[in-house]
């Protein structure tokens, strides 16, 4: 009984070419054309492996496959499928096929088992293109409000909602929720995205806590005036705030230590005209630390910075929170036995913090939760260049097929 690596491959790339930048890292954001392509494709291979498949209200796909006992809470297995600009190829992808392969193999060996299993696929984890991280599993938690899926917009003004009811969507966030004590059991395998594993040598690592997140919309407004004949006193340039601002965010994170970070990544620019002074400026902040009482007193202090930058600056100041968890402790139990599978394996393990936020945080929430690491090649990802090597992969899948075999029983 054994994870067919051939088939992992092939449903890998071909889900890489699914993607809206090809040649250049592959892009597929939540609710798109090339979103839709790949839940098809999902389907398929869910279908194939004899899984009941259907969507919630969110548009989260999932497919079950029945226990012995099916009024029993499910064993989920799941992560997801959408990605950041110009990303790779196993971000996300590999769980959400690691979950497919388990069920194949369950299948091919008659493999009964008493709970119920399910195999679940996120579409908008990343955030990338409404900038509501885990929204799929924060619908599931009832963490989702419904005036975000009309507030919250692309970079083309697009409400969420609209795009989700435009790729067939009922929208439905009551029936997307998951009472508590519904799943048994919620299990994630990720590639690590960092170099630890890779660095120490050992075959898997078995996550014990992820770190908080804290996430902002900042927008600064000034007025925008001829590049060659507005004077620089009087001048409201939306931009030398937010630099100031950018350069005050950098500084915060540094002070605060105990591995706190702060990233301004993403910013727009309006009118984004060489001869033009900006008079629009909109930038995001994300928080994380391992400590709760870090991250709050980082957004204290960059609070702080904008009232400053609003009482020096002439510019008005518009600050929208976004996503807000914090930091998250894994199952204890369920690693346990982890830890004895990989043994049973003969896999090198090791205990490690998820300095990234995943799905398996938020579903923490409903049900004891944990995340199986494999190694990243220079841990490199969210770009073309990610990678990480079918064996490593293949080690990871196997201690997730045997964990799920002992905890469905």
């Amino acid at each position: 009984m054994k994870i067919n690596m051939e088939r992992v491959k092939r449903d890998i790339n071909n889900l890489a070419s699914f993607s809206s930048t090809p040649g250049r890292g592959v892009t597929r954001l939540a609710f798109s054309k090339e979103d839709i392509q790949a839940k098809g494709y999902l389907m398929a291979q869910m279908e194939a492996a004899g899984l009941h498949v259907y969507q919630d209200g969110y548009g989260s796909l999932f497919g079950r496959r029945e226990g012995t006992d099916p009024d029993l809470p499910t064993v989920m297995i799941g992560s997801h499928y959408d990605t950041g600009i110009g990303g790779g190829p196993f971000d996300g992808v590999a769980g959400v096929i690691a979950g497919i392969e388990i069920a194949r193999v369950l299948k091919e060996n008659n493999i009964s088992h008493r709970y119920p299993i399910e195999i679940a696929a996120f579409n908008d984890e990343e955030g990338a293109r409404f900038g509501n991280a885990m929204s799929n599993t924060r619908a599931m938690a009832g963490l989702l409000k419904e005036d975000e899926l009309d507030s919250t917009k692309d970079i083309n003004g697009k409400p969420l909602r609209e795009a989700m009811q435009e790729c067939g969507i009922k929208v439905d966030l009551e029936s997307a929720k998951r009472e508590k004590g519904s799943i048994k059991s919620f299990f994630e395998l990720h590639i690590e995205q960092g170099p630890v594993l890779e660095e120490s040598g050992k075959d898997v690592g078995i996550v014990d806590s992820v770190v908080g997140l804290d996430r902002y919309e900042v927008r600064f407004k000034g007025l925008s005036g001829h590049a060659g004949t507005t004077p620089m006193l009087g001048r409201k340039d939306a931009l030398v705030s937010a630099s100031k601002f950018i350069v005050a965010v950098n500084e915060i994170a540094r002070e605060a230590g105990k591995d706190a970070v702060a990233t301004v990544g993403e910013m727009s620019i309006y009118p984004n005209a060489s001869n033009v002074i900006p008079q629009l400026v909109k930038l995001s902040v994300d928080i994380r630390a391992t400590e709760s009482e870090v991250i709050n007193r980082m957004s204290e202090m960059i609070n702080e910075e904008l009232e400053k930058i609003k009482y020096s600056d002439p510019v008005e100041i518009d600050v929208r929170r976004g996503v807000d968890i914090p930091p998250v402790k894994m199952s204890d139990e369920n690693a346990e036995l982890l830890k004895e599978k990989a043994s049973e394996l003969g896999l090198e393990y090791h205990i490690m913090n998820s300095g990234a936020a995943h799905d398996a945080m938020v579903m923490a929430a409903l049900a004891p939760s944990n995340i199986v690491f494999v190694p990243s090649v220079g841990g490199v990802s969210h770009r073309p260049e990610e990678w990480t090597e079918y064996e490593d992969l293949g080690n990871g899948m196997e201690l997730m097929l045997h964990s799920i075999i002992q905890i469905s029983k």
